[in-house]
């Protein structure tokens, strides 16, 4: 970015009566963030839009100048703003960060409200139930997508294909049972059969055959790499399901 030139825009977008383009909205965002002032041009048909298109040479819009000089859509304005890009395909565990932060203010909210203190050891539990829950939530949410993910790793869904679909299901279960406190020896049981599959198969893929993979643990097409998160959530259905048994017993 040039800081001698004029701090003005201006942005021309697409605001139909039935769509709005939202990299539009987020093109004006970024000029009054940085502190521009720009005329705002507003296409309120597809005939106009179109024609500015056409007109344009583009095939999307927005389109912003600034100081008079032609910049280009979004991304080219945050480019031209030197803003970090947005790569989709980048490795992320921000999904992973995302899930256990909500699974563990979740559990802390319940015991406060049930218990009077945060600090309870059945928010520990109530912790890796809801953690258990909504990974099994994103694996349901596209369950193709996982599947396909999956055996790319799992020793017993490479000989077995329907156990990728069994996985999903069996982790729901186990958690709705866990945060229920009913049926602690099934709860148990299928965590500690499938953590312990899991944990043998992310060791074996990545720590023995050193293969790079994604992680299917927060669903189908995910950019969480498969290590140790992946082993986290094995090892951590493992010890819970140990520690049901110890504390509550197989009723």
């Amino acid at each position: 970015m040039d800081a001698q030139l004029p701090r003005t825009a201006r942005l021309v977008r697409m605001a139909l009566p039935d769509h709005v383009c939202p990299w539009g909205l987020r093109a004006r965002h970024l000029l009054r963030s940085n502190g521009f002032s720009f005329d705002e041009q507003l296409l309120t048909s597809r005939e106009e839009v179109e024609a500015f298109k056409a007109a344009n040479g583009v095939k999307t819009t927005p389109l912003v100048w600034i100081a008079g000089q032609r910049v280009g859509g979004h991304d080219d304005l945050r480019q031209w703003l030197g803003l970090k890009m947005h790569d989709p395909k980048a490795i992320s565990y921000r999904p992973v960060i995302a899930l256990f932060g909500m699974a563990a203010a979740m559990a802390l909210a319940v015991s406060m409200a049930t218990m009077g203190t945060p600090f309870t050891l059945h928010a520990a539990e109530w912790f890796v139930g809801m953690a258990m829950c909504l990974l099994a939530f994103l694996k349901l949410k596209d369950i193709e997508g996982f599947v396909t993910g999956f055996i790319g790793y799992d020793l017993l869904a490479r000989a077995w294909l329907p156990y990728a679909t069994v996985y999903a299901w069996a982790e729901a279960a186990s958690g709705v049972l866990m945060l229920s406190g009913q049926l602690v020896g099934v709860a148990s049981g299928i965590a500690l059969f499938i953590g312990s599959i899991g944990a043998v198969s992310v060791i074996k893929a990545v720590y023995i055959e050193k293969r790079t993979l994604t992680c299917a643990c927060v669903g189908g097409g995910s950019n969480v790499p498969l290590g140790f998160v992946s082993l986290l959530e094995n090892v951590t259905m493992i010890a819970m399901a140990f520690w049901m048994l110890a504390v509550h017993g197989a009723a």
